[in-house]
């Protein structure tokens, strides 16, 4: 059996994530871009009037936005126009632009920066959003990020989420780091440094928080850390493994993987470490918890059925159900934020690649055509999913549209950067 636990948990990635960094890192992240949408949608971003008063060009960062997410064909314009100025929207038509952005920087008294901006639709010949935004100079970027998720909805339809954060682990020589950065890779902070491995980070609903697995104290260790005041509290220590920390939605809870009494198992925990209450009873090894997006119910790996494989089960316990047929190695089960997709990682032929389910009709499609992927994240729009995998012995991030057309790759020059769980939508 302990061969089989040992099995089980390198599948998984808990103790092969803790100890497979090799390279330091001390670089931003690098965004590769491929493929496109279904369609795309041309779009003019003129430059904003006086937006070089501002620490960063605002429309850079919002055409970079729009180009990554594969759904907009950027039309390069050397205008500057204000939001302020009349257009005439035929005249962009026919340059071949279905939407126009304009706007405007302002320096205000009080240091912060006034940013404006419109968005219309040279079709119809009307506006379809305007927004105006003052900002401190530190948040440019977010700011440009607000404007691009805005152009982002009304254009596609579903909310953007370029103003949102992702948190992943870097090992930089001998020291481990937790570290948290916007969605495209810009602006790191370093929430966590360790001599020893930090792995599992977990965003809590409200983006205040991370939950994670410590290795500080020589053995797996839950904490949930507050981003904003870098206070953390032990939510799990007990005797033998403690890992895979997941939130609830409401963030009261989390769902975790005990080895406290044999076996690992499933338990849920209250946010400040009380109420421990066990979730499964097997003779097998249940790992991996993850709240569904209604909270009502938890999908978990196990091995009961003699490989490990992807089951759901009521969020009080209880009777489980397999979820995953394809294939006979199916592991690290997340569930998109409306409920309907489960990803996953499944091993074929060889290969650890990440797959997509379809929980109302049981179709499953490979999503990633790398070989060694780990730790799937979904958007918190639910159309992108990020993921970890390795090329060159070296961890980097990955993601891809739900639909499998865009793919991006997020490298760092020196580093080896692993387990991406991506947060939710900023308030």
């Amino acid at each position: 059996m302990k061969n089989k636990l040992h099995q089980l948990f390198a599948a998984i990635g808990l103790v092969l994530a803790a100890v497979a960094f090799s390279a330091p890192a001390n670089a931003q992240l690098r965004i590769e871009t491929s493929g496109v949408g279904a369609s795309q949608i041309p779009i003019a971003i003129a430059g904003f009037s006086n937006e070089d008063l501002a620490p960063q060009q605002v429309t850079a960062i919002i055409k970079a936005d729009l180009a990554r997410s594969g759904y907009f064909k950027i039309i390069d314009t050397g205008d500057v126009i204000s939001e302020a100025t009349q257009v005439n929207l035929g005249d962009w038509k026919a340059r071949g632009a279905d939407a126009l952005v304009v706007g405007s920087v302002q320096r205000l008294a009080d240091g912060r920066f006034d940013v404006r901006y419109r968005l219309m639709d040279t079709v119809k010949s009307a506006q379809l959003s305007a927004l105006a935004m003052a900002a401190a100079p530190q948040y440019t970027r977010v700011t440009a990020h607000k404007i691009a998720d805005d152009i982002y909805e009304k254009l596609i339809g579903a909310r953007g989420a370029f103003a949102t954060r992702i948190a992943y682990i870097i090992k930089a020589g001998k020291e481990y780091r937790l570290e948290v950065a916007d969605s495209d890779g810009e602006g790191t902070q370093v929430a966590l440094r360790s001599n020893e491995p930090i792995i599992s980070p977990a965003w809590s609903p409200d983006g205040t928080k991370v939950a994670y697995v410590s290795f500080e104290a020589k053995k797996p260790v839950v904490y949930v850390q507050n981003l904003i005041t870098k206070q953390r509290i032990v939510v799990a220590n007990y005797k033998g493994s403690n890992s895979a920390p997941s939130w609830s939605p409401d963030g009261s809870k989390l769902a975790i993987a005990l080895a406290r009494d044999g076996l690992t198992q499933v338990y849920v925990v209250n946010s400040d470490g009380g109420g421990l209450r066990r979730l499964t009873q097997t003779n097998g090894i249940d790992t991996e918890p993850q709240f569904s997006a209604d909270g009502q119910n938890i999908y978990f790996t196990s091995d009961r059925s003699g490989g490990p494989q992807i089951y759901k089960m009521s969020a009080n316990g209880g009777d489980a159900q397999r979820v995953t047929f394809g294939g006979t190695y199916n592991i690290s089960p997340r569930i998109s934020p409306d409920g309907k997709t489960l990803a996953y990682i499944s091993q074929r032929g060889g290969r650890f690649q990440l797959y997509a389910l379809d929980l109302s009709n049981g179709q499953e499609q490979r999503l990633s055509d790398t070989v060694k992927d780990e730790s799937p994240s979904f958007s918190p729009n639910g159309k992108y999913i990020m993921y970890a995998t390795e090329s060159g012995r070296r961890g980097s991030l990955a993601v891809v549209s739900v639909d499998g057309r865009v793919k991006q790759r997020l490298t760092m020059q020196a580093g080896d950067i692993r387990e991406p769980t991506w947060g939710p939508f900023m308030k």
